[in-house]
């Protein structure tokens, strides 16, 4: 089997490019190169996309025996990714990048390339498992769930699923690092990266006023009832659910409710009135490929560092997933995303309205 290793220099992917090719695969490693720092305004070294990122890459792809490639696809990443989060943020939204770059790059644009190089299927080094269970593949959960990352693969196909591997599904964190440091990979205890890739420093506002070159416009916070109680400086810089950073004192603490883009309006009020038990969800990717006709009992998760919650599913005559939830949930964020899971069987998933 042919398989073409996605590499960004850090540790976990370096490791599942080792195991894939002990398994007896002819590999071929690459890095995508995705944007140019200076369109965010961050120096040439920052991010996870640096020189320094792709040598690592090339430099373990090498030490392993396997050719190496990077791969330019800038134009894309900053049309599917960077231009959706940016207007995402602008509609009063809080997108996860991450979720679009797997859909759109790596199992998108560097799937194709990987047919168009013969291979037989995509490596990653992303903490999930795949199965095939009679004539269905299924995505599982990480059997360390404490690095499980299948939240941001649920757009994945039954197509995609059978020609993808995920080398470190069923390894610890710790166990990467032992390999990686038994085989003198220079990146073996090179820290996670924990900002997204094009946000080094967690400034989400900033970036968007460096990209689009637009300063965010300031507006009216407003209570439930509507009544303005003082001024926020732009929807870019707020989340649902949000008490800190407000800007100003309100005499009591005061939580993020709902973000009026129409308006420029931040709405604001107490915590119990960040809970909620219903989420609707579009664009939805049932893994099986199949549209359950009844209701689905299972657990949902609706942010990526929050528990999977009992609810039940109902899919809508528009398409839509209504999600009711047995206990409210704090903090339902349009754009996150909402992943369905059966057990450790991730059902499916879509993104909040």
């Amino acid at each position: 089997m042919k398989a073409l290793i996605a590499m960004s220099g850090g540790v976990d992917s370096s490791v599942a490019a080792y195991l894939t090719k002990k398994m007896g695969c002819d590999c071929v490693g690459c890095t995508m190169k995705l944007f140019e720092n200076e369109e965010i305004g961050e120096p040439k070294d920052k991010t996870c996309c640096s020189l320094e990122d792709a040598q690592d890459a090339r430099s373990v792809a090498y030490r392993i025996g396997m050719p190496f490639y990077v791969f330019n696809f800038t134009e894309e990443f900053q049309k599917t990714v960077i231009d959706a989060f940016v207007d995402s943020y602008r509609r009063g939204q809080t997108p996860n990048p991450c979720i679009d770059c797997n859909r759109y790059l790596k199992f998108g644009k560097l799937f194709l390339r990987a047919q168009e190089l013969g291979c037989d299927a995509v490596v990653t080094g992303h903490y999930a498992r795949i199965e095939k269970i009679g004539d269905k593949y299924v995505l599982k959960k990480a059997l360390d769930e404490s690095k499980d990352q299948s939240y941001v693969l649920y757009s994945l196909t039954q197509e995609q699923l059978a020609h993808t591997l995920f080398p470190l599904g069923g390894m610890t964190k710790t166990e990467t690092r032992q390999i990686a440091e038994r085989e003198g990979f220079l990146n073996a205890n090179k820290p996670d990266s924990q900002d997204i890739c094009f946000v080094p420093d967690g400034d989400y506002a900033k970036v968007i006023e460096e990209y689009t070159s637009e300063k965010a416009e300031p507006g009216d916070y407003v209570d439930l009832e509507g009544n303005v109680i003082g001024r926020h400086k732009g929807i870019i810089h707020y989340t649902i659910g949000q008490h800190k950073k407000l800007g100003q004192s309100f005499g009591e603490p005061k939580y993020v409710c709902r973000i009026d883009a129409e308006q420029n309006r931040v709405v604001l009020g107490r915590n119990e009135d960040v809970f909620s038990r219903e989420v609707r969800v579009r664009d939805f990717n049932w893994i099986s490929g199949e549209t359950p006709k009844e209701l689905v009992r299972c657990t949902a998760k609706i942010r990526y560092r929050k528990n999977d919650e009992p609810c039940t599913a109902t899919v809508q005559p528009d398409g839509t997933v209504l999600l009711e939830f047995d206990e409210p949930q704090r903090a339902v964020t349009p754009g996150q995303a909402a992943v369905l899971y059966d057990g450790d069987v991730v059902l499916g998933g879509g993104t909040i309205l």
